[in-house]
């Protein structure tokens, strides 16, 4: 069984695209959705800085685009059984199986990083993978702080999210056994802080056309 797996926000680094753009068709295929989305995503891939790409307006297209044109340097005659996403990894892997095509997915990340991109400018809020140490001491020191537990990545990693003193906190007095590392995004996403961008990202993926995808796709939220 071959599963697609496709990253989400804070796995990008400056230029991380460039080896990939030495093949011309997967150029010209991030030029194609530059164009349809109205971002140099070339640019953003090659030449920009780690704040420019860190900005989520710019990284969730960018990490989306990123996923589709790896899945076209695999070629055509490659056969998977199941796709699987992180995050907005799930607009990537939802493509890649079929739901909907590869331009209606930049499209819905588009505006799903416009929008998110202004919830997280209400608030100065950020994320933090807190890894090892005991589950459930990890989740008090978290709750203790203010904070909230976005995401289980299973193996010993939660992720804490949430006002960015607060995770300074926990940086610097983690629990006992764990270790804290700060994800490069701009936001506490997978909170209540992104509520602002809800209803216009649901009115949004109204007007797109959904299909059953002929290959099984895995949900963060419910498998």
């Amino acid at each position: 069984m071959l599963a697609i797996v496709a990253p989400g926000q804070g796995s990008q680094t400056p230029g991380f695209l460039t080896p990939w753009l030495e093949d011309q068709h997967l150029r010209q295929l991030l030029n194609d959705f530059s164009g349809a989305i109205e971002l140099d995503l070339l640019h953003l891939g090659t030449n920009a800085d780690a704040d420019e790409i860190r900005n989520t307006a710019n990284a969730q297209p960018l990490i989306v685009s990123a996923g589709l044109i790896g899945m076209q340097s695999l070629g055509k005659n490659i056969t998977y059984d199941i796709t699987a996403g992180h995050s907005v990894g799930e607009i990537t892997s939802s493509a890649i199986a079929g739901a909907f095509s590869a331009l209606d997915a930049m499209a819905l990340v588009r505006e799903r990083g416009l929008v998110m991109a202004v919830a997280a400018a209400h608030s100065e809020t950020g994320m933090s993978a807190v890894l090892g140490g005991d589950r459930q001491e990890v989740l008090k020191a978290i709750a203790n702080l203010g904070l909230i537990p976005a995401n289980d990545n299973g193996a010993g990693q939660i992720v804490a999210a949430g006002d960015l003193i607060a995770l300074a906190q926990l940086n610097d007095a983690p629990p006992a056994g764990a270790r804290v590392r700060a994800l490069q995004v701009a936001g506490a996403f997978h909170t209540h802080f992104m509520q602002p961008a809800l209803s216009h990202l649901e009115e949004f993926a109204r007007t797109m056309t959904v299909t059953n995808p002929p290959v099984k796709t895995l949900s963060n939220k419910e498998g």
